[in-house]
């Protein structure tokens, strides 16, 4: 199994960990990227594989998949233990919904805000950061008084994790009016899956010279 990812893929991190995880054996092939060109010159492989040229994509034998929601279905058929869905249908539904919320609710705001660093107070940034903190309050609401958004852990953690890391970095930040969600995010960043992909990624910004957002600071690879 290979999964082609990049130093930054948001989508590929998410597919990783749900890969460690499960203790899956797989090598990891990341794509050429560096700051000013990004993904460009595209990975022969990943312009071949999906139409719209980005990473992660999961090539498995003949099974080719480049969507990372379609990677943790496909995951959690081929390995049910450890489950990364919740069992009965309704709370999977639930896990599901969450996980959709934070790529297609959470996330848009957040990739409006890439292009606005640095007028934090134009209009458009302002509207961006409010509809992501919105979000955010409905997430607080779901993980109740349980320790992951879904009751157990589940894919719908990952998202949204990695979704609210690259959050941060755009200014997007965890308010004080959403402690539950705070503890959740220090509980997953100790898990050694979560380490394991969003240290290197950590480092990698480091290394670019770029800020570090202060909640994950202290996150290393084990």
């Amino acid at each position: 199994m290979t999964l082609y990812s990049g130093p930054l893929s948001m989508f590929g991190a998410k597919a990783e960990i749900a890969l460690r995880e499960k203790a899956m054996p797989f090598d990891l092939v990341l794509v050429p990227f560096d700051m000013q060109r990004l993904y460009e010159p595209k990975h022969p492989e990943v312009g071949r594989i999906n139409p719209k040229r980005q990473v992660p994509v999961l090539v498995d034998g003949a099974v080719e998949i480049f969507d990372s929601t379609q990677i943790f279905e496909y995951l959690e058929h081929l390995q049910p233990h450890p489950p990364l869905w919740p069992a009965s249908p309704a709370e999977r539904a639930r896990a599901r919904l969450i996980e959709h919320l934070s790529d297609e609710v959470y996330f848009p705001p957040v990739i409006r805000l890439m292009g606005l660093q640095d007028r934090p107070e134009d209009p458009m940034a302002v509207a961006a950061r409010d509809a992501a903190r919105a979000a955010c309050h409905r997430f607080e609401q779901l993980i109740g008084g349980g320790d992951y958004l879904a009751g157990a852990y589940s894919y719908a953690d990952i998202a949204f994790f990695m979704a609210q890391l690259f959050g941060e970095r755009m200014g997007a930040r965890l308010e004080p009016d959403t402690p539950r969600l705070m503890a959740w995010r220090q509980r997953m960043g100790l898990r050694h899956a979560v380490r394991a992909v969003v240290g290197p990624m950590l480092d990698y910004l480091r290394g670019q010279g770029r800020p570090i957002p202060q909640p994950f600071e202290a996150i290393t690879a084990d």
